[in-house]
């Protein structure tokens, strides 16, 4: 058995494990997501994960916010931009965002190779459990 058939048989761990590419990817304005740690991939109580990617050119949309809980962000690979509350940073590979409870944001690819994100939410979200505000964008 090689390394990846390990990891997509769990080994001997005992505990659920799930390698990316056995997720659904979803087609979103501006990402492609896969939810790996949810009701479709792995059943956690108390949070969820997903893994984005965001192609060159592209803003995640709409802008949204969390009413119930908090968002954290991982920059995986890829440059881009980050808006929280109507202020941007700059965000590259390393880059953690905490996107707290209720902050409108939104994410941005303004770098020349796919960005890839791994967003991290407590409690569990789902799309249900977002707020959208279709009418707010990046600045200039």
């Amino acid at each position: 058995m090689d390394m990846d058939e390990d990891i997509r048989a769990g080994a001997a761990t005992g505990v659920p494990l799930i390698h990316e590419d056995q997720v659904p990817e979803i087609d979103l304005p501006g990402r492609h997501l896969r939810w790996l740690v949810n009701a479709g991939g792995i059943p956690a109580k108390h949070a969820s994960m997903c893994v984005i990617r965001v192609p060159p050119g592209e803003t995640v949309k709409p802008a949204h916010s969390h009413p119930d809980g908090e968002e954290i962000i991982y920059i995986l690979s890829g440059t881009g931009r980050v808006m929280v509350e109507g202020a941007v940073d700059r965000v590259g590979p390393g880059t953690v965002v905490l996107f707290p409870q209720g902050a409108i944001h939104m994410l941005q690819n303004n770098g020349t190779e796919e960005m890839k994100v791994a967003c991290f939410f407590a409690p569990a979200a789902d799309f249900g459990s977002y707020r959208f505000f279709d009418e707010i964008n990046f600045p200039a």
